[in-house]
């Protein structure tokens, strides 16, 4: 029971890098991110879920596709920061915000699910509820610092880049047990 929790930990990091960009941006409020991070346990526990019963049906081991997922997710979180760049938008509007939410909520889903499907049948319900509040307490603490003085001069760059990087070497871990490297 253990390492279940443990892996929700340690693979909800990138929360962190979330929420800090999150709290760089002066439009976002902490009620945008409890919002968000509801809407985040329920696709976690949907995803827990849902990998009970899809486990049982698919043929092929499901690393390969949360690895890609991950990597996308990835790709999507750095790309969107750029093209946000590129159109000139600096502050960051409310459908981006929600674009964010929605790629962490998925994320988080993902993360349940491949975690799930490590440890089954042993799965327990502690997985999406480790999922889903590490993500919450990560974002939240680096949201609040994200508002102090020191951490304001951060580039937010950097937080998407970081976070997109995270997601990355999650999809390429889970291509690497595929693969037994």
């Amino acid at each position: 029971m253990f390492m279940p929790v443990l892996s929700g930990l340690v693979v909800s990091v990138d929360a962190f890098f979330i929420g800090l960009s999150l709290g760089l941006q002066k439009r976002c409020r902490f009620l945008h991110l409890a919002v968000i991070n509801g809407f985040l346990l329920g696709l976690c526990i949907l995803g827990f879920l849902i990998a009970g019963r899809v486990y049982k049906l698919i043929t092929f081991d499901m690393d390969l596709v949360v690895g890609f997922s991950f990597i996308g997710l990835g790709l999507w979180c750095i790309l969107q920061y750029f093209i946000k760049c590129s159109t000139g938008e600096r502050a960051a509007s409310l459908k981006t915000i929600v674009l964010v939410g929605l790629v962490m909520s998925l994320e988080a889903m993902l993360i349940t699910m491949g975690i799930t499907f490590i440890f089954l049948p042993g799965a327990t319900f502690l997985i999406p509820l480790t999922v889903a509040f590490a993500h919450f307490g990560y974002s939240a603490l680096s949201f609040f610092l994200a508002r102090t003085k020191y951490v304001k001069r951060f580039p937010v760059i950097l937080s998407h880049i970081i976070s997109g990087i995270a997601l990355i070497i999650y999809g390429l871990m889970a291509i690497f047990v595929e693969f037994g490297i």
